[in-house]
């Protein structure tokens, strides 16, 4: 079986996220057209795509605009496949939050937000969408030693900031804004997604296996440690400042519970008197590497986690070299609070390492398959266009594995001379071999067409 004929039957499992099977039949022509096809990702490249540039368009976008389908139903069966075939030791999940760049100032849910690759001395801000974004990672190392984890999402959806009120706001509405704000920021609505994560596992025959989350410094906050994640079956992995007030639990006896000494990540790196410094094998970059840490249990952060017992894991830098000449350079330090009392540590720091995977998710998503390209200004289309992108991306990745493993095998088009020593597929290896395949084989879709001949992508991308 090849890549494309893998994809098509993997989508057939929609069928149970669909009202009925037209609307199935669509989804799938849409989702692949505009997986496929060039230019911009957009409908009308989907529609053209097909070569149905002489027909209604109307169909393909109340698919998005009127059709019930929720986008979260659309990744449910992408988590069941990967966990059925990979069969994972351990469930371990990365979580971030990305922005999708607009230009419309009249698009739905849109906002100010602050750009992350602007300069470090200047604050850039651009317009757009933000989305919380949760991949499962693929521990591919474990099974052949030498390939790198990959992140599937599982997850993809709207997280807007509360509009702030204008210049003509009463009192009221600026009540009614701080209390919008407490409660639909994004701590919350990471707290809302793993807990329905952590319902839809127990739903799906994972009731007895342990939810490992990895996410970045932002969701380091009491929001989010001060829940019972233990008793939810849920361990977290976060990264922290290095200037967090940190302390044990008091000794001596009475009613005060946390301890008078306080100490901050920072200093437990610098003073070898508390923690001792330790080393161990974790597997990064495509090979296995050593690392020295810090581990500190039993600690409590009084104004984050309150009386959430933790375990505070310090990671020294890393020496490296761009070039084999370059002088060395080194990484920062890096700061983990866990709720996880049991795991072991060594297991800990590679899921915060495999968290990188979500990164190379993110830029696949925007540079690749240009997430958030389509010209929609429905308020359903422009979270759900968006996440048929992304669910048709992790198809792929997913069928990708199943059919050729993780390596990249002489079933892919030839890299070009000047790209040598690429051990896996990146995403556009994927998308062009798809594109080869399907205009080899020309399967038919519900719209009445099979996708054109090579030739013909490029004139109607041209067009």
């Amino acid at each position: 079986m090849n890549l494309a004929q893998c994809l098509l039957n993997h989508l057939d499992q929609w069928a149970e996220a669909m009202p009925q099977q037209r609307s199935l039949e669509r989804t799938m022509a849409v989702g692949v057209g505009i997986l496929c096809g060039m230019g911009q990702r957009t409908i009308t490249r989907a529609i053209g795509f097909h070569g149905n540039t002489q027909k209604d368009w109307s169909a393909d976008y109340k698919m998005f605009s009127r059709s019930p389908w929720e986008p979260r139903q659309l990744f449910a069966p992408i988590l069941r496949q990967a966990l059925q075939h990979h069969r994972p030791d351990r469930i371990v999940v990365s979580v971030d939050d990305t922005r999708v760049w607009r230009t419309g100032p009249h698009v739905p849910w849109t906002q100010w937000h602050r750009d992350p690759m602007g300069p470090a001395f200047h604050t850039n801000l651009r317009w757009g969408h933000r989305f919380l974004q949760a991949s499962l990672v693929l521990p591919l190392y474990e099974q052949d030693g030498h390939s790198s984890a990959r992140s599937l999402p599982v997850r993809w959806e709207m997280a807007p900031v509360v509009k702030k009120p204008g210049k003509r706001a009463t009192t009221q509405d600026w009540e009614t804004y701080r209390q919008e704000k407490k409660q639909k920021n994004l701590s919350r609505q990471f707290v809302s997604l793993v807990r329905e994560l952590r319902q839809h596992l127990n739903r799906t025959g994972q009731a007895g296996r342990t939810l490992s989350v990895v996410g970045d410094g932002s969701f380091c906050n009491r929001t989010v440690l001060a829940q019972d994640w233990p008793a939810q079956q849920v361990s977290l992995v976060v990264r922290a400042g290095k200037d967090i007030v940190l302390c044990k639990r008091a000794r001596e006896q009475g009613p005060r519970f946390f301890g008078k000494t306080k100490f901050t990540p920072e200093q437990i790196r610098r003073w070898d008197g508390i923690a001792s410094w330790q080393q161990t094998l974790i597997f990064h970059g495509g090979k296995y590497r050593s690392v020295r840490y810090k581990e500190l249990g039993g600690i409590y952060w009084q104004s984050g986690a309150k009386k959430k017992p933790l375990r505070l894991i310090v990671l020294a830098s890393t020496g490296y070299r761009k070039s084999k000449h370059s002088k060395r350079q080194y990484h920062k330090p890096a700061y983990l609070l866990t709720t996880d009392l049991h795991t072991s540590v060594e297991l800990l720091i590679q899921d915060y390492f495999d968290r990188w995977a979500i990164e190379v998710n993110h830029r696949d998503e925007k540079e690749v398959l240009g997430v958030g390209e389509a010209q929609v200004w429905n308020e359903k289309s422009v979270s759900k266009v968006p996440a048929l992108l992304v669910a048709m991306y992790s198809w792929l990745i997913l069928s990708g594995l199943e059919c050729y493993g993780p390596g990249r095998t002489e079933d892919y088009l030839p890299l070009p001379k000047w790209r040598k020593g690429a051990k896996r597929p990146s995403c556009q290896d994927l998308v062009t071999l798809l594109r080869k395949q399907l205009a080899e084989t020309r399967p038919r879709f519900a719209t009445g067409t099979s996708p054109p001949s090579c030739p013909t992508m490029v004139e109607a991308a041209a067009a």
